[in-house]
């Protein structure tokens, strides 16, 4: 039986976040220990792939998953240079 996500979208006024911060900032954890704790254990994916780097540059489009919560980030696009 397929895991059913309660989906969400967090917005962001810069164009990343780091993956610690967004799992705070979504409500997804409470304190920066317990993000630190989750991403280190191999308990967060970024675009379907386990990610541990607490300091991951999450930008728009970016979905971040967590046991049953799936946040999709809505953040300004970077000027290309």
């Amino acid at each position: 039986m397929a895991q059913k996500f309660e989906q969400f979208t967090t917005e962001i006024r810069t164009p990343f976040i780091k993956l610690e911060q967004l799992l705070k900032l979504a409500g997804l954890t409470d304190t920066g220990g317990f993000a630190k704790e989750l991403i280190q254990q191999g308990q967060v994916l970024v675009n379907g792939e386990v990610c541990t780097m607490r300091g991951k540059k999450i930008r728009n489009g970016d979905v971040v998953t967590v046991d049953r919560f799936e946040v999709t980030v809505s953040a300004p696009v970077e000027e290309e240079a």
